[in-house]
């Protein structure tokens, strides 16, 4: 067989490093945008900021939240305050399951109080919950009940400050409701505000079932839900202790602050800050443990076919170098 031309030659071994070079640069192009992070979930957009939705306490209403709401939206994002009912765990954390199905795309959801017990069984097994965000409150495990649990730590002048009244349902069946006594609601409540504006907040308080005491938790999303936690170290409604203790047992990223129950009114800029880092955290959109999965797999994958590229193009030049050998030499490309 005649030995191919010096032109023939250079064809085939430009082709071959051509070939080697522009599939190896698609694969290196296309597995680290696999490895990082795939397509977005049902409802999301690449790039779409999760809903705040801002769950109140007892003895409060959502403006409790106006300061933190503010905030929120001059960084762009949506917010949702419902009114928490406070008529019992089972009741509460249904209708604010309601309201997180209401919504599309990811969701941060925070509470106050009380309202982190209503968000831990809320969010359970609602996949759009990126991220819980508990501001000195409650979260209590599955079976645990809240008068149970603040019993465990000293701390707390909540149950000496509360008036109960008796309440009667339509149907005729009655409960008690819980207030706080107007002369404790500063100290116990939110001493690091005016005595005028604490005032005006016991006048116009939201009653607690006292239902809600005595519920038991059926649910604790923070199980499985990336958390994070302010312990207020200055509350005397609920212990601080009690607040490290639930967020060590959740693995929350927390930060402590000194300040009274109602830290999203005294400390709106460090509540906010708290939970932009639940909403912007890569760990709130993707679990430490999904790096073990498929994704590393299809990445490997990626590598080998170009490594596979690699040496079929050296495989090419080396037939050319040897078809060079039987003829005249060939200009280098």
């Amino acid at each position: 067989m005649a030995a191919p031309s010096a032109p023939g030659l250079l064809s085939r071994l430009c082709g071959g490093y051509l070939v080697t070079v522009l599939l190896t640069a698609v694969f290196a192009a296309a597995a680290p945008a696999v490895a990082d992070g795939g397509a977005p979930g049902p409802g999301e957009r690449a790039g779409t900021k999760p809903t705040v939705v801002l769950v109140h306490g007892a003895f409060a209403d959502a403006s409790g939240w106006n300061q933190v709401t503010e905030r929120l939206q001059r960084s762009g994002y949506t917010v949702v305050a419902p009114a928490n009912p406070l008529r019992g765990l089972p009741q509460d954390s249904a209708y604010i399951s309601s309201v997180l199905q209401s919504i599309r795309g990811p969701v941060v959801l925070a509470g106050h109080s009380y309202g982190g017990a209503v968000i831990s069984r809320a969010a359970a097994g609602n996949p759009q919950v990126k991220s819980l965000v508990y501001i000195s409150a409650f979260m209590p495990d599955k079976g645990e009940a809240l008068g149970g649990l603040a019993a465990r730590f000293r701390g707390s002048e909540l149950d000496s400050a509360l008036r109960r009244v008796p309440f009667r349902n339509a149907d005729g069946s009655g409960g008690t409701d819980l207030y706080l006594q107007p002369a404790r609601f500063h100290r116990v409540f939110a001493a690091d505000l005016p005595v005028a504006t604490t005032r005006v907040m016991a006048a116009a308080q939201r009653p607690l079932s006292a239902s809600a005491f005595t519920d038991k938790a059926t649910a604790a999303a923070w199980r499985t839900i990336p958390s994070w936690a302010l312990v207020a170290t200055e509350d005397r409604s609920i212990a601080p202790d009690l607040e490290r203790f639930e967020a060590r047992r959740a693995g929350a990223h927390t930060v402590e602050v000194d300040s009274s129950h109602v830290a999203m009114i005294s400390h709106p800029g460090a509540v906010t800050d708290l939970i932009l880092d639940a909403a912007t955290a890569r760990s709130a959109a993707k679990p430490a443990l999904a790096a073990t999965g498929t994704k590393p797999l299809v990445f490997m994958g990626f590598g080998t076919m170009a490594g596979l590229t690699v040496l079929a193009g050296a495989g090419l030049v080396a037939s050319a170098r040897r078809r060079r050998g039987a003829g005249r030499p060939a200009d280098r490309c």
